[in-house]
């Protein structure tokens, strides 16, 4: 059965403060919400530079808490105006030296329905990420929205297969990926793991990716961020490589169903096979 959840998602480029980012977000989600769309998604640490191109204890300060920060409040307040899921990626302090990649999931009531914790903290030049976070320790949580089952997987984590699978077995019917990924670093892969990942788990993934050079180093943000479909296709055209942009999809999760009856990938998987894959 068609069920059509109209989904948007936000590229942009860094304005230079945390206010000016976050009310840009802000007029973004408002005209996704005129658009009709009912969930909207940002880039990892939304409201902040990618200052992991860098390791200086300074960058602490971006941190905040969640729920009870700033930014996630203030994004609850516009979840209720606009009546859409918004999915929140912050720089999480939870406590004294304790600091998380987290994306908060918001409902279209404004209520805070939880969070996720990156996994996967990669430690190369320019995404310098294990001076500033711990790895994520809240498992694998799928929300329960207004629009349907949500999870997200954030960056780096998705080259790892593992967390994919588990946000589809735990329910998703849609997974953001807030990302910042640079031009030399990935560029072949970004069009080729997250299509492949929906195909895998017969979901769809809102891939998402700044736009731009920043200010902390020489990452060029490529954008062309997307929808994926559970089939591996684009959901309308991918966004600009160069560009802020806002993109508006409609996504059928009556796919979704169609497909895991037509590949049946989750009946033909062998769990009690996989016993080396946990193995240290």
């Amino acid at each position: 059965m068609s069920h059509v959840v109209r989904a948007a998602l936000v590229q942009a480029t860094w304005t230079g403060d945390t206010e000016s980012m976050i009310a840009k977000h802000e007029e973004h989600a408002r005209e996704a919400a005129r658009q009709g769309a009912k969930i909207i998604g940002f880039q990892e640490v939304f409201n902040a530079p990618y200052f992991c191109q860098v390791q200086e204890p300074e960058h602490y300060r971006w941190a905040e808490a969640v729920p009870d920060g700033p930014t996630v409040r203030r994004m609850r307040d516009l979840a209720r105006e606009t009546g859409m899921v918004i999915v929140v990626p912050v720089f999480e302090l939870e406590q004294s030296g304790f600091y998380y990649n987290t994306a908060a999931v918001i409902d279209a009531d404004g209520s805070y329905l939880g969070k996720y914790r990156k996994h996967h903290i990669p430690q190369v030049k320019g995404f310098w990420e294990k001076y500033y976070f711990k790895p994520g320790n809240a498992g694998w949580p799928v929300f329960d929205t207004a629009v349907g089952k949500v999870g997200v997987y954030i960056c780096y984590d998705r080259h790892f297969p593992e967390g994919w699978r588990q946000l589809g077995l735990n329910g998703a019917q849609l997974v953001y990926n807030p990302s910042a990924t640079s031009r030399g670093l990935s560029a072949h892969l970004w069009q080729l793991e997250q299509p492949a990942s929906a195909v895998a788990n017969e979901y769809f993934i809102a891939a998402i990716n700044r736009v731009g050079q920043e200010e902390y180093g020489d990452n060029d943000f490529y954008g062309t961020s997307y929808f994926v479909d559970p089939r591996g296709q684009f959901v309308g055209d991918v966004a600009s490589d160069k560009e802020e942009e806002l993109l508006v999809r409609d996504l059928d999760f009556g796919l979704i169903e169609e497909v895991r009856q037509q590949w049946a990938f989750y009946r033909d998987r062998r769990p009690d096979a996989y016993e080396g894959l946990v193995e240290p």
